[in-house]
C-alpha cells in the first residue's frame, strides 16, 4: 500500500502516508481553500432563498490558476478561427453561464477540499510517523475531485498545458527551484491515478 492506493472490501480506498505526505497534502488543500475564497455563506448570515438566488460573477477570474479552476464553458477550440462576432457570443455566453454556475462550482471545489482536510486531521499516527488513511467510497470521490484540483492549480503554476509539457518536468535538473513543486505535482498524479483504479469496477 505505501505510495498509492488500494481497494477496499465493500468500497473505499485506502493508502499508507508518512508525517510530511500527511502534511503536504493537508498544506496544499488549505491553499486551495484560501485561493477558492470563502462562500457566500461565510460573509453573510445564512439565508436559504438568498443563496438559492445568488447569481456569480459573470467575469472570468484574473488569477491564471483560478482560471483553469473554473474556465469559460463557452470557447473555441485551440487552433480554431473565429470571427469577432463569434467570439463575442462566446464571451457573453460563458459570461451567463458562470454567473449562474460559479458560485455552486466553487462551494463543491470547498468542500472536496475540507473532506480531504478532515479525514486527515482524523489521523492517529503511529510510532513509526506514519498512519493508513481509509476512506468511504464517498470520500474517495472528494479526495479524487480534490487531487484533480490540486493537479490543475499547480500544473498551471508551471505552465502544464499537454502531455508534452509534463514529459519535460522529468528532465528538470535538480538546482530549478521549480522542482518541489513539479516533484508534488508528479506525486499527486501518481496518487490520484491509484484512487481513480480502486473506483473502477
Amino acid at each position: 500500500m505505501p505510495g498509492h492506493f488500494e481497494p477496499l472490501p465493500g468500497g473505499g480506498a485506502a493508502v499508507a502516508l508518512d508525517e510530511v505526505e500527511i502534511s503536504i497534502i493537508r498544506s496544499l488543500a488549505v491553499q486551495l481553500l484560501e485561493l477558492i475564497g470563502p462562500g457566500p455563506a461565510e460573509n453573510a448570515p445564512a439565508d436559504p432563498l438568498a443563496e438559492l438566488f445568488a447569481e456569480g460573477p459573470s467575469e472570468p477570474p484574473a488569477d491564471p490558476v483560478l482560471q483553469r479552476l473554473f474556465p469559460d464553458a463557452y470557447s473555441a477550440p485551440a487552433g480554431e478561427v473565429t470571427t469577432a462576432e463569434e467570439a463575442e457570443e462566446q464571451r457573453a455566453h460563458s459570461a451567463e453561464f458562470r454567473r449562474f454556475t460559479e458560485n455552486d462550482l466553487r462551494a463543491g471545489k470547498r468542500e472536496n477540499a475540507l473532506a480531504v482536510i478532515r479525514s486527515l486531521d482524523a489521523l492517529t499516527l503511529g510510532g513509526d510517523g506514519g498512519a493508513v488513511l481509509k476512506l468511504t467510497a464517498e470520500q474517495s470521490e472528494q479526495w479524487l475531485r480534490a487531487l484533480n484540483d490540486l493537479r490543475l492549480a499547480i500544473g498551471s503554476r508551471l505552465d502544464v498545458v499537454d502531455e508534452q509539457d509534463t514529459d519535460l518536468l522529468y528532465r528538470l535538473p535538480d538546482e530549478d527551484p521549480r522542482k518541489p513543486m513539479v516533484m508534488a505535482y508528479l506525486w499527486l498524479g501518481g496518487l490520484q491515478e491509484t484512487l481513480v483504479e480502486t473506483l473502477m469496477p
